[in-house]
């Protein structure tokens, strides 16, 4: 059983999501079905996404195998997001990745969302052409997502030690908020990125939330001062700053995050840097964490930083699997990190 597959499954938010991956780390498919049903609410809805998981995920571990070439017979281990989440959201995958491993008599691995973050840095970069691992530990670890936002020290594969934190909003959340208040659809990253390429990064000082404690995060101050200013301006006059509003906005918020990075990196004397979570497909987040000096950056595809289930699949690898029939009670967790060490 040790050369077969690992079918993985991640339903933590709105993306219903189905892999499958080698024992060695190869991506042999990565399914994501995204429910753009929420982009007329401005918003992830629990309910409805809920709803959507239990429509979307057989058809998804369909998919999953297909693309992978495989069938159900080649599966070894099921992986599942356990949490943290959204708790209904997070209930469909742990139903469905019981009921088909219970079916087959295969064990069960629960995976902590965020540790699968981390794992998607120990897939291969190159799958089946026998290529390294994107990051091996240990190593610092940024994880800045919609809903999370921390710094990591990772030194072995199943656990990691948090650093620093968001004291309020997650950086992915001061996106989409900005992003609302500048008029633009959801999700509001990836339209705030797109406008900000028009717009000048020095136009506007936003506020960069230095002097926290340690290594700790806030955002909540950057998006205020982008309120006031939308406010200040007036509806037309930030209509025609809208780019550079979107760019300065920002570059704070890319600005704070690499300092963070660049501190933790000091003082632990580390010299590799790896990234995770959707913010890490950002852009000018990568070109700056790029021109770190002496750092080794480790950054995953963009499909492997927004919510996957191969990152899952990635974690079950080193994580401790249950047999059946000891994982039927198992249940999700809406918050709380179980990953740390």
């Amino acid at each position: 059983m040790a050369d077969r597959l690992i079918l993985g499954l991640e339903t933590s938010c709105d993306d219903t999501c189905a892999a499958v991956v080698t024992r060695a780390g190869d991506v042999r498919s990565n399914v994501i079905s995204s429910q753009g049903i929420h982009d007329a609410y401005g918003g992830v809805v629990p309910e409805i996404a809920s709803r959507h998981h239990l429509e979307l995920v057989n058809a998804a571990v369909d998919d999953a195998l297909r693309r992978a070439g495989a069938t159900l017979d080649d599966i070894g281990l099921v992986a599942v997001t356990q949490g943290p989440g959204l708790v209904g959201a997070l209930l469909v995958g742990v139903a469905t990745a019981k009921a088909v491993a219970a079916a087959r008599g295969l064990p069960l691995a629960a995976v902590d969302h965020l540790q699968g973050h981390v794992a998607a840095n120990f897939l291969r970069s190159d799958p089946g052409a026998g290529g390294e691992a994107i990051m091996e530990p240990p190593f610092v670890c940024l994880l800045a997502s919609g809903g999370h936002t921390l710094l990591a020290r990772v030194d072995d594969h199943a656990t990691f030690t948090v650093l620093g934190r968001t004291l309020d909003d997650a950086a992915g959340e001061a996106f989409d908020k900005g992003a609302r208040l500048l008029g633009l659809p959801f999700p509001g990253g990836p339209a705030l990125e797109r406008l900000a390429r028009d717009g000048d990064p020095a136009a506007f000082a936003f506020p960069v939330a230095r002097g926290l404690a340690g290594l700790d995060f806030s955002f909540a101050g950057v998006k205020t001062a982008l309120l006031y200013r939308v406010r200040e301006l007036g509806e037309a006059r930030a209509r025609e700053r809208a780019a550079d509003l979107a760019a300065s906005y920002q570059h704070a918020i890319v600005q704070a995050l690499a300092e963070r990075c660049e501190q933790a990196l000091t003082d632990s004397g580390a010299g590799r840097l790896a990234i995770g979570g959707g913010v890490a497909a950002n852009g000018p987040l990568r070109e700056r964490l790029a021109t770190l000096s002496g750092v080794t950056l480790g950054i995953p595809p963009s499909e492997l930083c927004t919510d996957n289930a191969a990152m899952i699949a990635s974690a079950a690898r080193f994580a401790d699997a249950q047999a059946f029939p000891d994982y039927l009670s198992l249940d999700a967790y809406a918050s709380g990190e179980r990953a740390l060490a």
